[in-house]
């Protein structure tokens, strides 16, 4: 391809393709300074956006039962589980207790063997720490 010389004497011209390129570098230019400028020209935030039609209509009955419905269920969900939460940390405050009384005690006599009362605490522990494993895996109202 040949490039010819454009003189710029008196009234200088563009070839057709220069003006293409002159065209296309303003346009360029113009997309990124726009979003810049155009920052400053958006809406006020107390004007309201508007909703495409599918979006911006009132649910016929059934639609708005069955929302009720799953706000309910997500609201009965969320109830059981915080009261699960609360169950699972009364239950290891009272583990811990129950761990640290049985260690003292078994500290205290010092003996390889156990009494019945060191034992049933034991399995008082173990019960308890099952709960708490079985709350833990527990979660109520997955989607």
């Amino acid at each position: 391809m040949r490039f010819q010389r454009i003189q710029a004497v008196g009234n200088a011209r563009l070839s057709p393709k220069g003006l293409a390129w002159v065209i296309g570098l303003a346009s360029l230019a113009a997309l990124a300074i726009a979003p810049a400028v155009g920052d400053g020209l958006q809406e006020s935030p107390n004007v309201p956006k508007r909703l495409p039609p599918s979006m911006d209509r009132v649910p016929d009955s059934n639609e708005a039962n069955q929302i009720n419905t799953q706000e309910a269920r997500k609201r009965s969900f969320e109830r059981i589980n915080a009261e699960r939460k609360r169950e699972m940390m009364a239950d290891s405050e009272r583990l811990l207790k129950l761990a640290m009384d049985l260690k003292a005690e078994v500290d205290k006599t010092g003996k390889d063997e156990l009494s019945i009362f060191e034992i049933r605490k034991a399995e008082e522990i173990e019960r308890l720490a099952h709960g708490v494993q079985e709350k833990m895996q527990l979660t109520v109202g997955g989607s």
